[in-house]
């Protein structure tokens, strides 16, 4: 890990990845020079926390639009007078599932996923829902030379068939997330393929970029054929010594890089309501 940026207080809260930073309102518009700082913040931890912010979702927008274009999502319906802003609620009736309940990057179904994703925490359960996140430059750095070798020439398949398909999880968003705008019809969009190692745009670095919610298959391979190394990648990918935890607090906001993470929303607050406001920054074709 570098540095923290100069004018910032960073304090990095895991060994792999993650950072909390202090003293700044997130409410208030931010210099170039502070932004500037708070992208390199992002860039070197991969994710980062704000706590104790107050933020009205035209505030949120207003933040997110200093790195880049918002864009809203294919399957959930964002706040009528804020589009880009997603509402992830689960009440305290609702069963044994929830929105991000899996390993997984945002959106590689595209051909664009994200850039990054920006969450803050409207109401949190007084235990419970904490998010994991996993970088993915050490799960490739740690793979061994021939096998970065193989990784290097392929390609994979991502989709959103079963997570959004007629046939997938769908059925299960629109019946226990009563309070979540589904607009899923069962219809997804066309599968897409990116390399399964990707290069970031602004650091050069490599990473692996398969991921258990995508990812189907392997470019040109059947499932049956791709199904034992894509298996052993995702396990990789999420080693517990590549991963960070962070505990909610109400006001609290995580940004981070889609391009080389993944993460997972723990369920494991039956009983009470979880309340999130998301919004995501759009990103380039993976090279």
């Amino acid at each position: 890990m570098k540095a923290a940026p100069a004018g910032l207080e960073v304090h990095r809260i895991a060994g792999a990845l993650g950072a909390e930073i202090s003293e700044v309102d997130l409410s208030q518009p931010l210099s170039d020079q502070g932004v500037a700082d708070i992208r390199r913040a992002l860039l070197d931890h991969l994710v980062i926390f704000f706590l104790s912010q107050h933020l009205t979702p035209a505030q949120l927008v207003a933040f997110g639009r200093r790195f880049g274009d918002l864009e809203g999502h294919e399957f959930v319906l964002g706040m009528p007078d804020y589009p880009e802003v997603l509402e992830l609620i689960k009440e305290p009736d609702e069963g044994g599932f929830n929105f991000g309940g899996d390993w997984h990057t945002d959106v590689t179904f595209r051909e664009r996923p994200s850039m990054g994703t920006i969450l803050y925490g409207k109401e949190i359960p007084p235990f419970g829902g904490d998010t994991l996140w996993a970088n993915q430059y050490l799960a490739y750095d740690t793979l061994s030379p021939a096998l970065q070798r193989l990784l290097g020439s392929l390609r994979a398949v991502h989709s959103a068939e079963e997570a959004f398909g007629a046939g997938g999880i769908a059925q299960l968003y629109r019946s226990q997330l009563r309070s979540m705008r589904i607009k899923t019809d069962g219809s997804v969009p066309e599968a897409v393929d990116h390399p399964v190692i990707r290069t970031h745009p602004e650091t050069g670095r490599k990473c692996l970029f398969v991921n258990k919610g995508f990812t189907v298959r392997f470019a040109d391979m059947t499932g049956a054929e791709s199904e034992g190394l894509l298996q052993y990648l995702f396990e990789h990918s999420v080693r517990p010594e590549f991963t960070c935890r962070f505990r909610w607090t109400a006001g609290s906001v995580a940004f981070w890089d889609n391009r080389c993470t993944q993460h997972f929303a723990l369920n494991d607050y039956h009983g009470h309501r979880r309340h999130m406001q998301r919004i995501t920054v759009a990103g380039d074709r993976p090279a």
